[in-house]
């Protein structure tokens, strides 16, 4: 809804600079001399741009506002459900609020397909649909930069006047751009946090502004070509790529963003990961060293700048948390276990402790294995070891306890191509189906879903996707047992094609099946949809039940709500189909009960 109304915000706001300039123009004799229609244009694409970074800023803080009263509607639920078993009040939702998130907040784009990939073969994916409310967004971000790139520009006067003002426009609007699109795709953005959007959705954002950046440098570069053809001719044109630095340098700028989204097309993205990384950070640095140079001494360098600066301290806040994390005080190790099912079991021994929470990831680096890239996992488990104590049992001094204590965390991989493959088949040729490996390991990323004030937790894995959910589910069982969060009933639902599967995750459901109270809490569907025979399908108990073939989605969620304890939380980690199916069941029931669809995706 903002974004609608950010292109409209600015264009009034801009108008209204526009008309008092024009008023303050005018004047008497004696008066200094007025500036000319073309320097007004060229002084109006500076506010423009001022209004243009100003009305993001602005989207930003009204988001922040609404996710702040979402949390502190959450706190208070989640203290009123502590002590309260029915927690009844919480059952309903607003109707408008209901109406909101089915309509706008949780809505595909058009009926049900959202995450669902749209695949020419199995080589070639084109990407996703976004939902209803990024395409809202992105309508406003698109339009907003038309019109600011086309307002006042005098169309109807000769080609050089509206020529020269739409190259500098939309120069000066690409150079802008560059601002939010380089804050954007940092793993340490800090509007991650602040208004609980993934670092999905702002990469779906990073990928819009680059073709809306490569967009405005693209007509900038033909609006001066025809310009320039209009009033000196071809070969002048021909002759000056040969000479001016500035007409090189721009035409390696814009070479190097074009290329940038082209290469960065959803096929080659998903086909090439491993070559599309080293190309697109080449690209980058290409086109960034060549505006670098073609903006000299011109004013919009100061853009360029902001971009660089807030790009060069993400990178050094990575690289030293990287170094603080992995060297200092010893070293990162990997222990990966090759798994039945094609998937890999990475136990790291980190060099530091650290703190985990439920829904985190990782960016690990095997050199090894996969060289100097970085790979995102979620994060399964996490363990510490038992503080050590000298002879006599008595716990040992801090600086003895940090120099010796080690704290694990497991990660579970799916082997598809390239790094993952390779490295299921290292740990395969390994001593017992497993080898140790030097690593470095960046993180912990995410957590923005906060799971405590839901009365009623309903949970969807499928395959791999387990892995994002068990940390969830040994956290609210433990919190039930501690009375520090309001769930009564926590179902997990996890599809998976064999039963060798649940392999993957034997010993953390051990260990989470022996915590305490936990069959008060805690009911568990497993889903079998290609089991050798019927005898593999036993349920081992009455809070365990497995079943063959996929689940009734729709069943399965309104089997809660005639349970429902307070208001229903629903996550899914899955394949796109998956958690399409949850949010269509989810859609249809939020306006008879308060539901909040969750979705952990992440479509690179």
């Amino acid at each position: 809804m903002a974004g609608l109304t950010t292109p409209v915000i600015v264009a009034y706001m801009a108008t209204t600079v526009y008309a008092d300039q024009q008023a303050a123009s005018g004047g008497g004799g004696g008066q200094p001399a007025q500036p000319t229609k073309a320097q007004e244009l060229d002084e109006l694409q500076s506010e423009y741009t001022h209004f243009m970074l100003i009305a993001m800023a602005a989207t930003c803080a009204l988001y922040f506002a609404w996710k702040s009263f979402l949390r502190l509607t959450s706190h208070i639920r989640r203290l009123h459900g502590m002590t309260n078993d029915s927690q009844r009040y919480f059952t309903r939702d607003d109707h408008r609020m209901a109406w909101f998130k089915r309509n706008i907040v949780d809505a595909p784009l058009f009926r049900v397909r959202h995450n669902r990939e749209f695949q020419l073969s199995r080589a070639i994916n084109m990407g996703t649909l976004p939902s209803r409310f990024q395409a809202l967004c992105l309508v406003g971000l698109i339009t907003m930069n038309v019109v600011l790139c086309v307002l006042h520009i005098p169309f109807s006067n000769d080609i050089k006047t509206y020529g020269d003002t739409l190259r500098n426009r939309t120069g000066t609007l690409a150079t802008a751009n560059l601002i939010p699109l380089v804050i954007l795709v940092g793993r340490n953005n800090p509007l991650i946090s602040l208004l609980g959007l993934s670092f999905d959705s702002w990469n779906f954002f990073h990928r819009w502004l680059a073709r809306i950046v490569a967009a405005e440098s693209l007509a900038h570069f033909l609006s001066w070509l025809f310009t320039s053809a209009e009033e000196r001719g071809w070969a002048t044109i021909v002759a000056g790529f040969h000479t001016s630095r500035l007409l090189i340098t721009g035409l390696v700028a814009t070479v190097g963003f074009v290329a940038l989204v082209l290469f960065a097309s959803s096929p080659l993205r998903h086909a090439f990961y491993e070559t599309f990384l080293h190309f697109h950070i080449l690209l980058a640095l290409m086109a960034f060293i060549g505006l670098w140079y073609h903006l000299d001494g011109l004013p919009q360098k100061s853009y360029l700048a902001a971009a660089l600066v807030a790009w060069g301290i993400e990178r050094f806040i990575r690289l030293a948390i990287n170094i603080y994390r992995n060297l200092v005080g010893g070293r990162t190790t990997a222990k990966a276990e090759a798994l039945t099912g094609d998937a890999t079991r990475i136990t790291l021994k980190l060099a530091r402790p650290w703190t985990f929470r439920p829904g985190q990831h990782v960016y690990i680096c095997i050199p090894s294995v996969g060289l100097w890239t970085y790979h995102p996992f979620s994060v399964a488990w996490s363990e510490k070891e038992h503080l050590p104590t000298d002879e006599k049992g008595l716990v040992m001094t801090q600086q003895d306890v940090l120099s010796v204590e080690n704290e694990t965390i497991s990660l579970l991989v799916r082997r598809r191509t390239g790094f993952t493959d390779t490295l299921y088949k290292r740990a395969a040729k390994g001593v017992d189906g497993r080898v140790y490996l030097s690593a470095f390991v960046e993180g912990p990323y995410g957590a923005i879903h906060d799971l405590d004030s839901y009365g009623t937790v309903l949970l969807f894995a499928g395959g791999i996707g387990i892995t994002h959910h068990v940390p969830f589910v040994r956290h609210l069982v433990q919190g039930y047992a501690d009375g520090t969060v309001a769930a009564r009933r926590v179902t997990l639902v996890w599809t998976i094609q064999s039963p060798e599967h649940l392999e993957w995750v034997r010993p953390w459901m051990t260990s989470i099946l022996q915590m305490d109270r936990r069959r008060d809490v805690l009911r568990i569907m497993l889903f079998i949809t290609r089991p050798r025979s019927t005898k593999e399908i036993r349920s081992p108990s009455a809070t365990v039940e497995m079943f063959p073939g996929r689940p009734n989605i729709q069943t399965v969620v309104d089997k809660e709500i005639e349970q429902q304890v307070g208001a229903m939380g629903v996550l899914v980690c899955g394949s796109g189909p998956l958690g399409d199916d949850v949010r269509r069941a989810c859609r249809q029931r939020q306006m008879i009960s308060n539901i909040d669809f969750i979705e952990e995706s992440f479509t690179w």
